[in-house]
């Protein structure tokens, strides 16, 4: 039988959650604040419920503090503005930097741009949708696009429009830009924060003072990126 840990600080919604879930053939631990769901957790539940708003308890600052930058990664050229953004200010000086790129924003499945930084021209290519990645990726190895930088998402829109987000029945969404009103949500919500550009989060700063060293360096290099080989599998 599988267990589930409850933890919520209204005793009353936290006795009611866990006898609809024993009437489910479901064993119950309950806790009513985080000291107490630490001792919950060494009973190794099989799922945990937890209130989000405990007494005792908040979230880590790491995940709790966060710029616009960050917001519109769910969306497709997210990331690479985002990116734009720490170019244009640590190469153009904050105060004379553009904040926003709208000409790798949209829902396009293959977008293309160039911006004139100091000492060169920069050309970018945002991509969405494994179809289109493939499409950009044959450009290159036949040498006829080139670019500087790409960012790739594999759902078409980027995460906005991946598996996890609420799925709409087909009278709205034939009818309905649901890839476009949701990342111009994240684009609204970008432009209404205090902090804006990735560089500037503070947490992100310690973390470099205090134990990455510089952007670039060699710790950081090995913790951040990543590399993909193939790799056979049998189904």
């Amino acid at each position: 039988m599988e267990t589930i840990g409850i933890i919520e600080d209204d005793e009353l919604l936290g006795q009611a959650l866990a006898i609809a879930l024993r009437k489910e053939g479901y064993e119950t631990l309950s806790a009513v604040n985080c000291r107490e769901g630490r001792g919950l957790l060494e009973k190794n539940p099989d799922l945990l419920l937890i209130d989000i708003n405990l007494p005792d308890g908040e979230f880590d600052p790491m995940l709790g503090l966060s710029t616009g930058a960050s917001v519109i990664f769910g969306a497709t050229g997210g990331v690479m503005e985002a990116a734009l953004r720490t170019v244009a200010a640590k190469l153009l000086g904050d105060a004379d930097a553009p904040l926003e790129f709208h000409d790798v924003r949209g829902i396009q499945e293959i977008k293309e741009a160039s911006y004139e930084l100091p000492g060169r021209t920069v050309k970018v290519c945002v991509a969405s949708g494994l179809s289109n990645a493939k499409i950009v990726l044959d450009g290159l190895k036949s040498g006829e696009l080139d670019y500087d930088f790409i960012e790739f998402m594999a759902c078409p829109g980027g995460c906005v429009n991946g598996g996890g987000q609420p799925s709409q029945p087909a009278d709205v969404r034939n009818f309905t830009d649901l890839k476009g009103l949701r990342a111009k949500a994240l684009y609204d919500e970008d432009e209404g924060m205090t902090l804006r550009k990735s560089h500037d989060n503070p947490l992100v700063k310690q973390v470099y003072e205090e134990y990455l060293g510089k952007p670039g360096s060699e710790k950081a290099h090995k913790i951040l990126h990543t590399s993909y080989v193939v790799r056979g599998y049998e189904y």
